[in-house]
Parts: structure tokens; sequence; C-alpha cells
């Protein structure tokens, strides 16, 4: 299936389906962007540029976000909670008059009912607490448990602080399990550095 997707370039920043991202819409582009949206389906697209420059080349892989709340404040901003509806895979970005881009997309059709195995999410969460207390995080592990499967490992893909290179494998890996495989050895690799050394880097 093709659609059509406004979109929202953002370096750090991945979705995944079902789960939710809040945002702080400030600059006037992605003002006009979130207004259009509201205006029709309210749906983003959100993906990671591949670098820091205007107009940069996008990442082939996002993820459409629809948006559930907002806020608008007087001066025309906007906070926003999108909730991941499903990833896409872009195919050309679209020539517009916008001020924001667009692009024609092909939504990803994800596996269905994927869940580990009692090893594999044992073994992912002696490797998550690992990395927790390697960079100082306080989690509640009794609430990670009660986690299904698919959440807590697109969970932590989600909000692990990885780079953008990182961030974007896991977002296209092809399944739940690909995806676990990958964040342990990005645990790893991550959990072995100093965590106020922003030069730990994939890229």
């Amino acid at each position: 299936m093709t659609t059509k997707l406004s979109i929202f370039p953002l370096t750090g920043a991945i979705l995944f389906p079902q789960l939710q991202l809040p945002l702080h819409i400030f600059e006037p582009r992605y003002r006009a962007m979130v207004g259009d949206a509201l205006a029709r389906d309210r749906r983003i697209g959100m993906i990671q540029p591949q670098d820091s420059m205007e107009s940069a080349p996008l990442y082939e892989v996002g993820c459409v976000g629809k948006i559930e709340d907002v806020e608008t404040s007087e001066d025309g901003r906007y906070n926003i909670v999108l909730t991941g509806i499903a990833r896409f895979r872009v195919l050309r970005e679209l020539e517009v008059t916008t001020p924001f881009r667009q692009v024609e997309a092909e939504l990803i059709e994800e596996p269905k009912e994927e869940y580990l195995t009692l090893g594999e999410r044992a073994s992912f969460e002696h490797e998550a607490r690992k990395f927790a207390d390697s960079q100082g995080y306080a989690i509640d592990w009794d609430s990670v448990a009660r986690l299904d499967d698919v959440a807590l490992i697109n969970g932590v893909s989600q909000i692990a602080p990885f780079d953008a290179a990182a961030k974007q494998g896991l977002l296209e890996a092809r399944n739940l399990r690909e995806r676990c495989d990958l964040l342990v050895q990005l645990m790893e690799f991550f959990g072995r550095g100093d965590p106020d050394d922003e030069h730990v880097t994939l890229q």
C-alpha cells in the first residue's frame, strides 16, 4: 500500500507502531505541517535525516504517527503526542510548494504475534540490567517484567540513548528477534564506554 506523507525529519527520534512519542513543535514549517495534518487525517511521518544539513537525504524507513493529543500555545506552538501506526519505506520525495517535505511511501506490514522465548527474554533483561547499572539509570524492573515482548523491545529501542545510525538499525530490523539481538549488541557496545563520553558512536 502506498501513501503520501508529510514528514518530520528529526535526528535521534524514532517511533514504533503502537508506541507514543511526545513532541514540542516550534519551527514555523513544522507548525504548518501540524496544522495541515490536523485539518486532514492527523498523520505525520517521523523519519531521520542522514545528516544535519538542510534538505538532507532521508533514511529509507520511518514510522507513521497519528496525532492523538494536541495543545496549542498562544504563540502558535504545539505540544503533540503521536501514536505509531505503521512503519513505512520511502519510495521517492515529492516536489511540493509546502514549507514541509512530503514523500510517497510504502507502508510496511508488521509480522504477526511476535514473541521471544523465555531464554531470549531472560538474556535481554539481564543485559538491560547491566547496561542500566553502567549508565546510572534507575529502572522499575517490576514494571518492565509486566510488559509483553513487543512493548519491551520496541519501547527500549525507541528511548535508548544510542546514536542515529544505531536507532535506525533498530527501526529497520525485520522482526522482533532481530531487533532484540541488535539491542543486546548495542547495549554491550555502548555499555563499555564512559556514560559521560559523547564520542561513543557507531557512525
